[in-house]
Parts: C-alpha cells; structure tokens; sequence
C-alpha cells in the first residue's frame, strides 16, 4: 500500500489532484487507513496510469469518470469500453495527422528561414 505522498513521488502528481481525481469518479475504491488516510494500492496505480494516458491523449474527464464507471459494473459493460476506447483511438489517430501536418509545416519554415539567417549572416542578404 502507498500513502498519497508516495504516488505524488511515484507519479508526480500533487495530493490536490489525486483528491480531485477520486472526487471526479476518476479513480475510486481507494482504501483508508484506520487513521483515515489513503492507501493506494498496486491496482489504484495501474488505474492512475491509465487515467493519466487517456487525458494526456485528450478525452475528456467527464469520458474518463465515464469509462471507470463502466469498468467497475463489471464486464457486461466490455463492449461499452471497448467503443469507447476504439472511438478514442480514432480521435487521437486523427490529431496525431494534424499534428504531423503542423510539425511538417515548422520544419519547412525552419528551413527557409535557417537559409535566409545563413544568407543574411555571410552578408549576401539583398532585402
């Protein structure tokens, strides 16, 4: 069992955000201590995981909440997650294009504008 300073450590997020993730039905099921503090366990931290790679890749928190509902009424909802993670793929597969696109278009431009510097520097640069 972790205490909630240990996965702030582990996954360097705060105590602030772990609270507010099992507040937002994010994680759930964390366990106390008899003094009344959490215990994450190595479950809680695969869960953590999880969360943190379906936000960082853009689904909403409220999809997130969502999603760990779905898993923790057991697996008569496997084809629910199932969609739902396939849809997430296809959004962030997507972005990922657009992303691509962009990178392709900066590095363009960096490379006119590094043979412009490079003009410009040697004093051959005409205006």
């Amino acid at each position: 069992m972790y205490s909630i300073q240990d996965v702030c450590k582990m996954t360097g997020l705060t105590a602030h955000t772990l609270r507010y993730y099992e507040k937002a039905g994010l994680i759930a099921g964390i366990s106390r201590s008899s003094g009344g503090y959490r215990q994450y366990s190595d479950s809680d931290l695969e869960w953590l995981e999880l969360v943190r790679c379906l936000k960082n890749t853009g689904m909403p928190l409220s999809e997130i909440a969502r999603f760990v509902q779905l898993a923790h009424e057991g697996d008569s909802t496997l084809r629910d997650r199932v969609e739902l993670l396939h849809a997430h793929r296809e959004t962030v597969i997507r972005r990922m294009a657009e992303m691509q696109q962009h990178l392709d278009k900066v590095t363009c431009k960096l490379g006119i504008f590094t043979e412009k510097l490079r003009a410009y520097e040697a004093g051959s640069d005409t205006k």
